[in-house]
């Protein structure tokens, strides 16, 4: 058994000061069997700790329902097998790019600006929560003979709000619940940041991306004694559907983690491995002045330009910051393990059966809601996929312009069943006027809820009306298909058909691609448009043809030797081969 604990100026490990060498691996961000090859790369690399979040919504769909939360203590057992220490980073609210923040759904469309507030409610639920996943880090701590030597309150709270007393029942709740190491928070290297982040008597970080002399001196002036960290180093960035590619020089990168260390510093690089968004879990930001903009969702690979990339692969900066990180580890660094298998050979496969998007919620969906107004996503009890919305124009009257007031995100729209335009929250007027009686659907897909800024949490869906000329369209019925409904059980009662003609038309496709020696790939649909991809009923997650990223990555413990069955849900477009490289 050791301690761990915060001097006066140093990390103390049994009493003795220890720099911390950490990188950021969220272990539900890679798939499960390859979390041992993964740690083992940030281990060659020169670290000596791993730091992760914990995502709220991934665990708990529903109030008091909750999955497996189990998964993080296996991650932290691995970590410990890997010789490493871990920092835990349990939220309630994380950011990290990830859907809502990490929030569920069904507490920001209840509580609204309530959350992440010293609300009564707010708090009994994150009670709640927290009271279900914190034995599985409890029963890890370091003087229990685990990995784990360091607990976050909250996250970057000071670029959010300035509610000390919530920042403190947070940290209370966490010591309650039976947090005996050290609790730390982590802002921005500003003012106003560190002022509504910090709590007393809890060790403050900083997270940055360059200069890092700057930020801790700004550090300093708020905490005037105590180790520094930074606990965010930003050595690459994310990407956005629609954008180019985000990359950081690997020597402008190395430079930066060298300075942080010359200040005597502790580190965690983030991202140290990103990983890869599945199931739709990727989040949002808004652009534009205090983020009030233009959504821009985050696209499925988390591949953070990190210096071992999506697929577990080292970089370029894997080398330099291998350079860096030697000279102040304890030892000869271990040997790079090698590559993760990679399927022996490309194989493609064309879809040969098919089924309409109407068909597949009739499989597929929840019960149809009817009410005067559109039910947003978060009334009906869906975090992920799509709304359809079906209204009816009553007649007879002359065509007016159609418009959604309070789109979100994009809508596939049909007019008596024919094809009629796609619609977003910038453009949400279809091309052509409607005449009455019409029956009009629309198709509503949420691309990602807000993680970071004021818009965070959100609704989604059609959260005003549906418009014909100036009037609102009262009546609507709405019916939800989740991510979550698409397992194997389910989609083998889809009436799928063969593939006729071009197979140009939105719905969801079944394909067979032959696989000779399984292992890692990269999935494209050349063709496609945008929707969602399974394979073996795993969910990779979002594809889209408006780039940056043109293939998503395919664990290989995914893959099966022969026969692979992938479904792909086309929104927008139609079929497309289905190519593993």
């Amino acid at each position: 058994m050791s301690t761990f604990a915060v001097g006066d100026e140093d990390f103390l490990l049994d009493g003795r000061p220890v720099r911390l060498l950490s990188g950021a691996l969220h272990y539900f961000r890679v798939h499960e069997e390859q979390w041992g090859h993964r740690l083992e790369m940030l281990r060659a690399m020169g670290l000596n700790c791993v730091e992760t979040y914990v995502p709220w919504n991934l665990y708990e769909p529903e109030p008091g329902r909750y999955g497996d939360v189990g998964a993080l203590g296996r991650f932290l057992d691995a970590v410990e097998r890997a010789g490493m220490w871990a920092i835990v980073r349990p939220g309630p609210y994380i950011c990290a790019e990830w859907e809502n923040g990490g929030l569920p759904h069904w507490l920001t469309g209840r509580l609204g600006r309530r959350v992440r507030t010293d609300d009564a409610e707010y708090m009994e639920h994150v009670e709640r929560w927290f009271r279900a996943l914190l034995p599985q880090v409890v029963a890890r701590q370091i003087d229990r003979g685990g990995p784990v030597i360091m607990v976050q309150v909250e996250n970057e709270y000071g670029s959010f709000g300035s509610d000390q007393g919530y920042l403190r029942r947070v940290a209370d709740l966490l010591l309650d619940c039976g947090v005996g190491v050290p609790l730390f928070t982590s802002d921005g290297p500003e003012d106003h940041m560190l002022t509504g982040g910090s709590v007393p008597g809890v060790l403050a970080t900083a997270n940055f991306g360059s200069g890092a002399r700057e930020a801790f001196a700004a550090l300093r002036r708020h905490r005037p004694s105590g180790p520094l960290m930074c606990m965010e180093f930003w050595c690459g960035w994310f990407d956005h559907w629609g954008t180019e590619r985000s990359v950081r020089d690997a020597e402008d990168a190395s430079a930066t983690l060298r300075e942080i260390l010359e200040c005597g510093a502790s580190v965690n690089l983030y991202m140290a491995h990103g990983g890869t968004n599945f199931a739709g879990w990727a989040g949002a930001n808004r652009d534009g002045a205090l983020h009030e903009g233009e959504l821009r969702p985050t696209v499925t690979s988390y591949d953070y330009d990190a210096p071992v990339d999506e697929a577990g692969l080292p970089t370029e900066k894997y080398w330099r910051f291998r350079e860096v990180l030697a000279a102040f580890a304890d030892g000869p660094l271990p040997e790079v393990p090698g590559p993760p298998r990679r399927i022996a050979a490309p194989a493609a496969g064309t879809p040969t059966e098919w089924a309409p998007l109407g068909e597949v919620l009739e499989a597929l969906g929840d019960e149809e809601v009817a009410a005067p107004v559109p039910p947003t996503f978060e009334e009906l009890g869906v975090d992920r996929g799509v709304v359809r919305y079906r209204v009816g124009i009553p007649g007879p009257r002359q065509p007016y312009p159609l418009s959604v007031s309070g789109l979100r995100d994009r809508a596939t729209v049909f007019v008596d069943g024919a094809w009629a335009g796609v619609l977003t929250t910038e453009d949400a007027v279809l091309p052509e006027p409607v005449a009455g009686p019409a029956v009009v659907e629309l198709w509503v897909e949420s691309l990602g809820r807000v993680n970071y800024g004021p818009r965070q949490g959100e609704m989604k869906g059609v959260t005003g009306g549906v418009r014909h000329e100036r009037q609102y369209v009262h009546g609507v019925r709405a019916r939800g298909l989740r991510l979550d409904a698409f397992e194997a059980g389910a989609v083998g009662k889809v009436p799928f058909r063969p593939v006729a003609g071009d197979g140009a038309r939105p719905g969801l496709y079944r394909a067979v691609v032959e696989v000779a020696g399984p292992g890692d790939a990269a999935l494209s649909l050349p063709g496609a448009g945008r929707g969602f991809v399974w394979v073996n009923g795993f969910c990779l997650g979002r594809y889209w043809d408006v780039g940056p990223q043109d293939a998503l990555f395919v664990p290989g413990p995914v893959l099966r030797e022969g026969r692979n069955e992938v479904w792909v849900l086309e929104l927008e477009g139609g079929a497309a081969r289905v190519v593993l490289a």
